[in-house]
């Protein structure tokens, strides 16, 4: 028997940590094979996986896995999670917020625990695969509010606004109910034309129910904004306040957002 336990490797391959991936579950001399690279140690893969991973949380999602005493041969639907812009993607131009999922067919070659060999190739992006729900308590769904959060801190509505149900609804201390995608995604462009909102998350506790979020929230002003909620600033000038949110899930997507605010808000000078 290979002694090998597949649940959890992919349970450590999906924390991120690929460094401790690599010196777990890989053998000195380890080869991998793919559809255009191939790397002859484990050194070399590690590498390669570094610069994959840069900006991007890959998560393995098995769909089908068939195993041996000495390989294991799965099908996989991998998801690729972007909080930073990789415009040389392998499967393609990722911006902060996108999530692309490759179909994989992986062959493990093992030996006393360890994987020797790894042969990989894969389907065109979005081509029959399975689609997890967006948010959640699935690491590649946790990895993916990351991403939401990025996208809106990086103004691109588009993005942000694909994590919202159409009706969704949010509840803002200082402002009237806002109710629906597009209300919610035209009031924050139109605010961020003035003042730029940058969220940095302290902590998360995530089901698939909700997500409660203790962030600050930092706004900066790129235009005199007198009239700014929160309070008045001149261009440079930046407010940061923290806010506890809790965000109602539906199907994966948010479907409500309550904000509260948890201390005083804090002016940085121009």
């Amino acid at each position: 028997m290979s002694g090998f336990d597949y649940a959890e490797y992919i349970e450590a391959f999906n924390r991120g940590d690929d460094a401790a991936l690599i010196d777990r579950y890989f053998v000195e001399d380890f080869k991998f094979i793919g559809t255009t690279r191939a790397y002859s140690s484990r050194a070399e893969f590690l590498d390669f996986l570094r610069w994959a991973h840069d900006g991007v949380r890959e998560i393995i999602r098995p769909i089908t896995v068939l195993e041996s005493d000495d390989s294991i041969f799965a099908e996989i639907d991998m998801d690729f999670v972007a909080t930073a812009p990789r415009p040389d993607f392998p499967f393609g131009p990722l911006m902060p917020g996108d999530i692309k999922t490759v179909k994989f067919f992986v062959l493990y070659a093992l030996r006393d625990g360890m994987v020797t060999q790894l042969k990989s190739m894969t389907w065109p992006a979005e081509y029959h695969v399975s689609k997890a729900p967006m948010l959640g308590s699935h690491a590649g769904q946790r990895a993916a509010f990351h991403a939401y959060a990025t996208a809106f801190s990086g103004g691109d509505g588009a993005r942000f606004g694909s994590y919202y149900t159409d009706d969704v609804v949010l509840d803002l201390p200082s402002e009237p109910l806002l109710e629906g995608r597009a209300a919610i995604v035209g009031f924050y462009t139109a605010m961020f034309e003035r003042v730029r909102e940058t969220l940095s998350i302290n902590h998360l506790v995530v089901d698939d129910g909700g997500i409660a979020a203790d962030i600050i929230s930092t706004f900066t002003a790129h235009a005199d904004a007198p009239d700014f909620q929160v309070m008045p600033l001149q261009a440079g000038q930046a407010v940061s306040v923290r806010v506890f949110v809790y965000y109602t899930l539906t199907a994966g997507r948010i479907s409500h957002i309550k904000v509260a605010r948890a201390g005083q808000p804090e002016l940085h000078p121009a």
